[in-house]
Order: C-alpha cells, then sequence, then structure tokens
C-alpha cells in the first residue's frame, strides 16, 4: 500500500481508540485493580469443594448431553445439506439450516432460552445443542460432498431408496470422520459448558459468576483452576479418543 493507504489506516484506528476511550491512565487503573483482585484471590480456596464438585459435573453432563442431541439432529442436517446427494432445492434447505444455527454465539442462544425455559440445566443443554448443529452438519455435509460417488451409485443401481443409499453409500464412508467430529464436539462443549452458566444456563459458570459477585476471589480463583483442569483432562480424553478412532 501506498502512503495514503497507511495514513488512512492509521487514522482509522486512532479515530476508533479515541471512540472506545482507549487511553493510558484506564489501562493504568484498570492493572491497579487487577493488582487488587489477584491480591484477594490468593490462595485460592477449594474448602467448598462439593460446591466445586457439583459445579463442574452438572458441566459435564451439560456437555455430553448437547453433544448426543446435536448429533442426532446434526446428521439429518448433514445429509440434507450435501450437494451430491440430495436435489437442489433440498440442499439450500439443509444450507439454510446451518447457517441459522451458526449465525448467534452460544451466549446470546442462552440468554434466549434461559428466558424461555429459566435458570439452570436445560437451558444449557438446548444451548449447545442448537449451537453444534450447525457446526457439526456443516463438517459433516462437507466431508460426505468429498466421497466416492461410485459407492452411491452402486448402491442406487440395486433399487435401493435414498434412506438405504445414505445407510448403505454414504455412511459407511464417512463414519470415521462422524466419530471424530462427535470427540471434537464434546470437547467443544465440555469448554462451552463452563461459560453459559454466566448468564444463568447452569454448570459452574454459574458457581464463577457468585463468585465474583460477591468478592469471593480467591474462592474464583479455585473455581478457574478447577476449569482449566478439566478442560486439559478433556482435551487428553478427546486426543487418545480420535487417536483410536483414526
Amino acid at each position: 500500500m501506498g502512503p495514503v493507504a497507511w495514513a488512512a489506516v492509521a487514522a482509522f484506528l486512532l479515530w476508533n481508540a479515541v471512540s472506545l476511550q482507549v487511553d493510558a491512565a484506564r489501562v493504568a487503573r484498570g492493572w491497579a485493580r487487577l493488582s487488587l483482585i489477584a491480591a484477594g484471590a490468593f490462595p485460592p480456596d477449594f474448602a467448598r469443594a462439593g460446591l466445586l464438585a457439583s459445579g463442574m459435573l452438572e458441566s459435564i453432563e451439560i456437555a455430553t448431553l448437547s453433544t448426543v442431541f446435536g448429533v442426532l439432529l446434526g446428521l439429518p442436517v448433514a445429509a440434507l445439506a450435501a450437494r451430491n446427494v440430495v436435489p437442489l432445492s433440498v440442499y439450500a434447505g439443509g444450507r439454510a439450516a446451518i447457517t441459522l444455527g451458526r449465525t448467534f454465539h452460544e451466549l446470546i442462544v442462552a440468554i434466549l432460552f434461559v428466558k424461555a425455559v429459566g435458570f439452570g440445566p436445560l437451558a444449557g443443554i438446548l444451548t449447545l445443542t442448537v449451537n453444534s448443529v450447525g457446526f457439526f452438519a456443516k463438517l459433516l455435509a462437507e466431508q460426505i460432498e468429498t466421497i466416492d460417488r461410485g459407492q452411491i451409485e452402486a448402491v442406487r443401481a440395486t433399487g435401493a431408496s435414498r434412506g438405504a443409499v445414505l445407510l448403505y453409500g454414504v455412511l459407511p464412508q464417512v463414519l470415521p470422520r462422524f466419530v471424530g467430529l462427535t470427540i471434537y464436539q464434546w470437547d467443544i462443549h465440555l469448554r462451552q459448558s463452563t461459560i453459559i452458566g454466566i448468564v444463568g444456563a447452569g454448570g459452574i459458570g454459574a458457581t464463577l459468576y457468585n463468585a465474583f459477585s460477591r468478592y469471593d476471589y480467591d474462592f474464583a480463583l479455585a473455581i478457574l483452576l478447577v476449569i482449566v483442569a478439566i478442560v486439559l483432562v478433556g482435551e487428553a480424553v478427546s486426543a487418545l479418543a480420535r487417536r483410536w478412532v483414526q
């Protein structure tokens, strides 16, 4: 880019910083407050181990159930969104469903479900189920579109129905990817389930929010450490499972 373009970019960034009130004084005040929070957080308080365990167990349950429901719903959506196995009109509808499922962030969806069904894990399960349909269906549909058409045509030549074509011509070719995506989706949901509780959708996130609201920073740090630990364990389990599938 030329000097004029660079100057325009610099002016745009400066305008953003000024309009958003990004200045050194505010950053300095923020660091000072952060140091006070850090001082109150050490050492972490693990005395309420029962509350920690129940919150994490609820997050794991939310992640697991939402993964199961999301995969069950995402599988037919993926088939409807694969151009090589359905007519164009059906394909358009399947892609529209995927786009809708991927449009909103999980926190926005969680707020909607909390308003609809009330506080608690049910809102979290519904949130992550909706969130997973778009993600899972999109990746699986792309995998379906890369499969060998010869096997599909061979099954069709026997006079098989469309369902039989999917079951015997498509599913065997995408099964390893299907299992891998399911494990990956559970891994993602395990992380997300620790966040959506902040807006009332259950899990350890609700416990964390309450701890910060009470300025109970040492307990909040204990919750954060437990979240890090469970995410690392989930990552290890996910990696082992994917290696086993491959």
